[in-house]
C-alpha cells in the first residue's frame, strides 16, 4: 500500500486543506484508514460503523482485537444513533469539556459493531477540539473509530513523523497537522454503572470531573500493577508506550534518586550500553547519562505531559539501550503522566 502524506495548518484551513480533508473523508467512507491530528495525540481513523474498517485499524497497528476503539464524533446529535441512551452525566460533562480531551463510555446501540468495541456492549465516545479532526469527522460520515496512530505498544505519536515511521505502507493517508497541543491521550470515564469511574487518566483530572459530577472513582489498576482487581476494559491490560530500550522509574527523595541513577548509569556504561535519563529542569545537570532528556519544570505538569511521548521516541531515534526516569506526582495531571510512564516501563519501579 502506498501511503499519501499531506500537510495542513490547523490555523489556516484554506480551500486546498478542505480538499485534502474531503479526500481523506472519502477514503474513510470507502473503508480505508487515515492518520490525523487531534489535540491529544495523532489518531488512526476508520469508519466506526463499518466492521471491516475496524479490522483494518487493528491489522495496521498490530493491535489486539479485544482492545476497544474510541468513536470520534463532531456533535452531540450524532451520539443518539450509537448509544441506547445518553446519561445525564454525559450531558453535564459535554457542556463543560466537549469538544476536548475527554472520552465517555456509554451503552452502545446496535449501530456500533462489536469489531469497534472490542466485543463489549459499551462504546467509548469523544469529540475532539482539533479543527482538522472535526472537519474530517464531518467529511467521513460522522463516526471515526480511532486509537492512537502508532504500532501497538509503541509511544503514541505527537508528531506526524512518528506516524510515518510506524505506519508508512500500512495506511492510506497521513495528515500532518504539526505537533499536538496536549501530548497525552484523553481521559476515559465510564458512565455505564453506579459511580462514574476513570479508566484512563488524562488532561481532564479526577478533580475536574468531580467538580461536575460529585463522586468519581478511579480504577484501581491505573497506578498499581499488583492490584488483583480485574481491569474494567480489556485494552487496559496491555503494555503501551514502550520505547525500544529498557526503562526503569526511580522513586524517592531527589538526592537519593540521583545517586541511584548515576550508579546504575556507571554500571551500564561499563557494559558498553548507551544510557538515557528523563530529568526535569531542576535536575538536568545532575546526571552522567549519554543522553539526558528534559521533561520540563516540576511546577508545570502540562509541559511534562506534552513532552513525554516525544522524549520516549527521541531515545529510540538515538539508539539508547537503558533509560531511567524520575517519578512524578500521582495526582492531577501527574496521575496521567505516571500512568503512561508505568506502562512504558512495564511497571518496573525502584524505590530508594
Amino acid at each position: 500500500m502506498e501511503t499519501v502524506v499531506e500537510i495542513i495548518d490547523e490555523n489556516n484551513i484554506d480551500e486546498r486543506a478542505k480538499s485534502v480533508i474531503k479526500k481523506a473523508g472519502d477514503i474513510i467512507k470507502n473503508g480505508g484508514i487515515v492518520a490525523f491530528p487531534t489535540e491529544t495525540v495523532y489518531g488512526l481513523g476508520g469508519d466506526g460503523l463499518n466492521p471491516k474498517s475496524s479490522k483494518k485499524i487493528y491489522e495496521a497497528k498490530g493491535r489486539p482485537s479485544d482492545n476497544p476503539l474510541i468513536v470520534h464524533v463532531a456533535d452531540m446529535e450524532s451520539i443518539k444513533k450509537i448509544v441506547k441512551e445518553i446519561p445525564d452525566a454525559a450531558y453535564k460533562l459535554a457542556e463543560k469539556y466537549w469538544p476536548g480531551p475527554l472520552t465517555m463510555i456509554m451503552n452502545k446501540s446496535d449501530a456500533v459493531p462489536y469489531e469497534t468495541t472490542g466485543g463489549l456492549d459499551t462504546v467509548a465516545i469523544r469529540m475532539p477540539s482539533n479543527k482538522i479532526a472535526a472537519e474530517l469527522i464531518r467529511c467521513s460520515g460522522g463516526y471515526i473509530a480511532a486509537p492512537s496512530a502508532n504500532l501497538s505498544g509503541r509511544p503514541s505519536p505527537t508528531q506526524a513523523k512518528y506516524c510515518i515511521e510506524d505506519l508508512d505502507g500500512r495506511v492510506d493517508m497521513i495528515i500532518d497537522g504539526g505537533a499536538v497541543g496536549i501530548g497525552l491521550e484523553s481521559t476515559i470515564i465510564d458512565l455505564t454503572s453506579g459511580t462514574p469511574m476513570i479508566l484512563r487518566p488524562g488532561y481532564i483530572t479526577k478533580e475536574n470531573l468531580a467538580d461536575i459530577l460529585g463522586s468519581v472513582d478511579v480504577d484501581k489498576t491505573i497506578l498499581d500493577a499488583t492490584s488483583k482487581v480485574a481491569p474494567k476494559a480489556p485494552g487496559m491490560k496491555y503494555r503501551h508506550y514502550a520505547p525500544k530500550g529498557d526503562l526503569t522509574i526511580v522513586e524517592g527523595e531527589s538526592s537519593a534518586v540521583c545517586d541511584y541513577i548515576n550508579a546504575e548509569l556507571l554500571k551500564a556504561k561499563e557494559e558498553g550500553k548507551k544510557c538515557g535519563v528523563i530529568a526535569t529542569e531542576e535536575t538536568k545537570a545532575l546526571y552522567n547519562a549519554d543522553v539526558t532528556k528534559i521533561a520540563g519544570r516540576r511546577d508545570d505538569e502540562e509541559e511534562i505531559a506534552r513532552n513525554l511521548f516525544t522524549l520516549l521516541r527521541e531515545f529510540d531515534d538515538e539508539d539508547v539501550d537503558i533509560m531511567f526516569s524520575e517519578s512524578f506526582n500521582d495526582t492531577g495531571i501527574g496521575q496521567a503522566i505516571m500512568n503512561r510512564l508505568l506502562k512504558a516501563a512495564g511497571h518496573k519501579v525502584v524505590r530508594v
